[in-house]
């Protein structure tokens, strides 16, 4: 009988398995989903439904880089422990490197892996090792030559922090200096040109109203906040950035004189913006006692 995508969907659901093994499993029980839930259990399958719920805040981030074309993918664990895990880093290498033929996560997902899809291999993985896991996203980035540092690396080209720099033109050393500046300063954004208009407007109207605090003139105002959102916007944008190397030269000043232009850059950092339950011990006692 024919599989329908809400079928799937709703296997998917009820299991936390991957799309391919939902139906897989619907098509060898001729579409009895109870059976299928089954038939998923006993192929270890399933399991990772009870985890799905839990939060996934740790992990690794990866880089991989070909020619002029870098990729980070950030997968997520439960637990610190699970980063430090072969098996777990030998996964996250090859979705990374599967990235390089993707242009988005949601690709990525479907993308194959030694003949498993990602989506697929990661569920798995949830079963073998027994923690929830996500792939929550991936950036890329091209130029005339991409450069890449993994701050705190616990295995070639993972770690906490990856960045991803793309140069017109070509200075490795230079570029990795970027890099393991961006790492450093985290800066909101390339140039003013990138940033979010939101933020500047939000930023300009809080330095309008201190202005005018002061009691000065208008004119004299004008000229404070001019002042001010340079200062800001030397603060957050990489270009405008006082380099970390020289902090005499802003970044975009080191760069001419390097011989190259800095036209992107990607910064992941695990779990970064994820909201981690934090629970107490005595709580999480209490919680048990009261099955």
């Amino acid at each position: 009988m024919a599989i329908t995508a809400a079928q799937v969907k709703e296997l998917r659901e009820m299991t936390g398995a991957g799309m391919m093994d939902a139906k897989k499993a619907l098509t060898e029980t001729d579409g009895d989903t109870e059976a299928a839930v089954d038939w998923l259990r006993t192929k270890g399958l399933a399991k990772a439904a009870k985890k799905a719920g839990r939060t996934a805040a740790e992990g690794l981030v990866a880089l991989a880089v070909e020619g002029g074309k870098g990729v980070a993918v950030e997968v997520n664990s439960e637990t610190d422990f699970v980063g430090k895990n072969a098996e777990f880093q030998q996964m996250v290498a090859s979705i990374a490197t599967a990235a390089l033929g993707v242009s988005d996560v949601e690709a990525l997902k479907t993308a194959q892996v030694n003949g498993k899809a990602v989506e697929t291999l990661i569920t798995d993985k949830i079963a073998t090792i027994g923690e929830n896991m996500t792939l929550r996203r991936m950036a890329s980035i091209e130029g005339e030559q991409v450069v890449s540092y993994v701050h705190n690396a616990v295995a070639d080209g993972m770690g906490k922090i990856g960045v991803l720099v793309a140069l017109k033109g070509s200075n490795e050393d230079f570029g990795r200096q970027v890099a393991m500046h961006i790492a450093a300063a985290n800066p909101a954004s390339l140039g003013e040109a990138d940033l979010d208009p939101a933020l500047i407007e939000r930023e300009r109207s809080v330095l309008t109203e201190q202005a005018r605090e002061s009691g000065k003139p208008e004119a004299i105002i004008e000229n404070m906040i001019k002042g001010r959102m340079k200062k800001f916007l030397g603060e957050v944008t990489l270009l405008g950035q006082a380099f970390v190397i020289n902090p005499d030269l802003t970044v975009e000043a080191a760069a001419k004189e390097a011989g190259v232009e800095v036209v992107g850059f990607v910064r992941l950092e695990v779990g970064e913006g994820i909201e981690k339950e934090v629970e107490d011990f005595a709580a999480e006692v209490a919680k048990a006692a009261k099955g």
